[in-house]
């Protein structure tokens, strides 16, 4: 009998760890891969590269999602109905405070909705929130290292190189006033469909520049600095070694 392959991701059912880690890029899904034992490329469709391998004697996942919450949202449910039940997204992200820097860390504990796919998906004001117990194993993951982390609110939206003023584009300085602490385009989806399929979901991200007061451009954003590479190197250490706190304790 053959075993169904999901229908956007081409992802086998029952083929995923109950533990994954998610990212964007395909290429840091690989970087990733790279700390598994016995590890294989089980399906490498679209945007979506899964890999399965063992961290420390324990089952481990790797999956990217790509750029925007509606095509990682199908990753995070897919990968869910293939058995998923905890989900730590390893991302990137632009800092919103003049005091996070290019190469800091963030621990998400929510984030602010400003995204399609949350406005069709949940009511108005639903909460976009992180798992508490992922979350704090992130916390006292980052904690063993001497790397420089903050902890807090992001913002999610749709959009990246910027079109004109409406009334649905977030004011980047009130954000900033109001203490997010970075935006990025995907943890809110995460956060949602945890809540509303019963798994428990939470981020890291590696700050790759400050857009508060010069925004997203071709001509300024540059993520591929030796300083951010090297915060990645770290947040995946981090997300790993917060895996691995859990599963002792279960």
């Amino acid at each position: 009998m053959t075993t169904k392959r999901l229908p956007v991701t081409r992802i086998q059912v029952g083929s995923v760890s109950p533990a994954v880690l998610v990212c964007g890029d395909p290429g840091r899904a690989a970087k990733m891969a790279t700390y598994l034992e016995q590890v294989e490329l089980l399906s490498d469709h679209r945007e979506y590269h899964l890999y399965r391998g063992a961290y420390d004697g324990r089952d481990v996942s790797v999956c990217s999602h790509g750029v925007g919450a509606p095509g990682a949202a199908v990753a995070f449910e897919e990968l869910i109905a293939a058995g998923a039940r905890r989900l730590i997204r390893v991302g990137t992200c632009g800092s919103l405070q003049p005091t996070i820097d290019s190469g800091h860390l963030i621990v998400v504990t929510a984030a602010v909705q400003r995204s399609g796919y949350g406005r069709e998906t949940v009511p108005e004001g639903y909460p976009a929130v992180a798992s508490l117990a992922l979350t704090q194993a992130l916390l006292q993951s980052a904690a063993e290292t001497n790397h420089p982390y903050h902890s807090g609110i992001v913002l999610t939206r749709d959009n990246f190189y910027a079109g004109v003023a409406t009334p649905y584009t977030p004011d980047y300085q009130v954000m900033s006033q109001a203490k997010v602490l970075a935006v990025e385009m995907e943890c809110a989806a995460l956060f949602i469909v945890g809540a509303l399929r019963d798994v428990e979901t939470a981020a890291i991200l590696a700050v790759d520049g400050n857009v508060l007061d010069t925004h997203e451009s071709m001509a300024t954003y540059n993520p591929h600095q030796d300083i951010v590479n090297a915060a990645i190197e770290v947040e995946i250490k981090i997300a790993l070694g917060a895996l691995q706190r859990l599963e002792i304790g279960d």
